[in-house]
């Protein structure tokens, strides 16, 4: 199981407000609810899943703001992909809140 961080900023929209782009490709994240899990913060989204799976969402995630008009596309990815244990976004906050509490 992996986690990745993806921010996606569009470009040459005529507007510094990107509300409406965000809401867009939150809609992709419902439609795949079923196979990932997901959390919108106020500067990026963090998804759960399957690797190729998380992909493939980031992805059509992506292709959103061209569809909405937007000229270009700026992408940023942070992937955890631990492979020695199985690890959530619940068990590493958890984790770190275990640490605040000694």
């Amino acid at each position: 199981m992996a986690i990745v961080q993806v921010t996606i900023v569009p470009l040459g929209t005529g507007s510094p407000s990107l509300g409406e782009y965000v809401a867009e490709v939150h809609r992709v994240l419902e439609q795949s609810a079923e196979r990932i899990k997901y959390q919108l913060t106020p500067m990026s989204t963090i998804i759960e899943g399957e690797l190729d799976e998380l992909l493939a969402v980031v992805r059509r995630m992506h292709e959103v703001p061209f569809a909405s008009g937007a000229s270009r596309v700026s992408t940023t990815l942070t992937i955890d992909d631990r492979r020695d244990k199985q690890g959530t976004m619940e068990q590493k906050l958890l984790s770190v809140e275990e640490k605040l509490k000694r």
